[in-house]
């Protein structure tokens, strides 16, 4: 016997399919929808939690600028300290100041120079005096420079030829000279550099009439 299907098979299978792909569709979309779901969740989460972080480092950031500021002001009034400590160690070595520099031109003063005025400002001491040549003068700066540990970088000013009546048929000729030197402090003179060999002679200074 021979049957015979008179149903509208292809429009069942039609519908078999569209509500097949209906449903996965629906699938997918529920699944996408869980997936970014979740996606969300776990972004939200790792920003909730950078955020705590970053919290606790700025609040640590704080706490450290309140450390330095306090380490700041700390370093600032050990410099003060310092400042006031050196001052008093100054002023304490500058009371001997006057003796070093009575002593070092008693040593230093060569034979046939006199020192007729003496004048320090600070550090900076003008010696005037007479001499009985231009050699005489020259040895003087080098003792200054090259043979005092208290004195240092020593300056011819002027000096001026001039005629001294020793009688009155005796006339010497003489240099009258200004010069500055510098004084040196206790701390200085500590760290200043070993006195170099003296050369045996410089050239004579030039006198002016």
């Amino acid at each position: 016997m021979i049957l015979i299907n008179l149903l509208p098979h292809r429009e069942a299978a039609r519908k078999r399919r569209r509500e097949t792909f209906y449903a996965t569709l629906g699938l997918s979309a529920l699944a996408g929808g869980v997936i970014a779901g979740a996606i969300f969740l776990w972004y939200a989460a790792q920003i909730s939690t950078q955020q705590d972080r970053n919290l606790v480092l700025q609040n640590e950031n704080k706490r450290l600028d309140a450390q330095i500021k306090d380490i700041a002001n700390l370093q600032a009034e050990i410099a003060a300290l310092r400042a006031r400590q050196q001052a008093v160690e100054d002023l304490q070595a500058d009371r001997n100041m006057p003796v070093h520099l009575m002593n070092e031109l008693t040593r230093q003063l060569p034979d046939g120079v006199y020192v007729t005025n003496v004048k320090q400002d600070n550090q900076v001491v003008t010696l005037q005096g007479v001499a009985q040549s231009n050699e005489r003068v020259s040895e003087l700066l080098r003792n200054l420079g090259n043979k005092s540990p208290w004195l240092s970088r020593p300056e011819l000013i002027e000096i001026v030829a001039s005629s001294v009546a020793l009688s009155p048929r005796d006339q010497r000729r003489v240099a009258n000279f200004t010069m500055r030197v510098r004084l040196l402090r206790a701390s200085e003179a500590q760290k200043a550099p070993p006195i170099p060999a003296v050369p045996a002679s410089s050239p004579s200074i030039p006198a002016k009439s």
